[in-house]
């Protein structure tokens, strides 16, 4: 096919040496099939800034940091060098992400670099060459439904286990090879530590692909595994190597009323004392 105008660069230096085919086009970026020497790749061009429609960009974006406090400020300050800093920081976030949770054990694309705002990435096929299918596009046993349910619940606590919250998973960016799931898209990748939506957007997280694996294998909508992960993370107990049981029982403390009602007396009756030595005070010497 005709070169994309954004891939030029790579195929000028020798990053790719053909474009095969087209295989995605969405709101964020297209994805497409490239030759590199006799390697198979795909090639993520993201689209501008103005010509995206991620919701609440704002949101995903909150608590993170790049080293350069010089970037940082103009980044803050919303100024040209700033945005663009902005958008080169937004398009390489998913490349650091990949190399993050790859390294803590995740089945995600590998990644080989963002360059000038396209990443190369591994293509993720079937044994026959063939792309690999969506999950939202497979079907399978109860059996094989809670099998890939526990080991995407342990891939999304070894994010955990980074500090990275995915943010937007769900069954339409996850993968299904011959060996199993793979995460795809985290250009929205959440600073669990530094975004104070990192708890709901990871509740939401396991609550969408749970519920997928839920209509194959309905028992699987009685797990807490939200609820479980996310304790640990807090009490900073999560270990990747951790076997999880996808249940929880939320620790109950009952309050001593009676000492509430001990505290507020008193300070109740040093307030009066207070406002006593008070009006003394303003009594006039006879």
């Amino acid at each position: 096919m005709k070169m994309p105008k954004r891939l030029k660069p790579l195929f000028e230096d020798g990053l790719i040496d053909d474009v095969i085919s087209s295989l995605m086009s969405g709101k964020e970026a297209s994805v497409y099939v490239v030759r590199c020497g006799d390697i198979t790749r795909a090639a993520k061009v993201y689209k501008d800034a103005a010509k995206r429609s991620f919701k609440k960009a704002v949101q995903y974006q909150e608590g993170r940091k790049v080293r350069n406090s010089r970037r940082q400020r103009a980044m803050e300050k919303g100024s040209k060098f700033g945005r663009d800093q902005q958008e080169e920081a937004w398009q390489s976030a998913e490349s650091d992400a990949l190399v993050r949770v790859a390294n803590a054990g995740v089945r995600v694309p590998n990644s080989y670099g963002c360059y000038d705002g396209v990443l190369l990435m591994d293509l993720i096929a079937t044994d026959d060459g063939s792309v690999a299918p969506r999950l939202n596009d497979v079907t399978m046993s109860a059996e094989q439904a809670i099998e890939d349910h526990t080991l995407m619940m342990h891939y999304i606590m070894r994010m955990l286990s980074v500090g990275i919250v995915h943010g937007d998973l769900s069954e339409f960016n996850v993968l299904v090879d011959d060996y199993g799931p793979v995460i795809i898209d985290l250009p929205q990748a959440v600073d669990a530590a530094g975004n104070n939506n990192a708890h709901g957007m990871f509740v939401r997280d396991v609550d969408n692909i749970t519920n997928y694996y839920a209509q194959f294998a309905p028992e699987l909508k009685h797990t807490q595994y939200a609820s479980e992960i996310w304790s640990h993370f807090e009490e900073g107990t999560l270990d990747p190597d951790m076997t999880l049981t996808g249940q929880f029982e939320a620790q109950e403390v009952s309050a001593d009323v009676d000492s509430v009602l001990e505290e507020i007396k008193a300070a109740f009756a040093e307030e009066q004392e207070r406002q006593e030595r008070i009006r003394s005070a303003d009594q006039p010497d006879d």
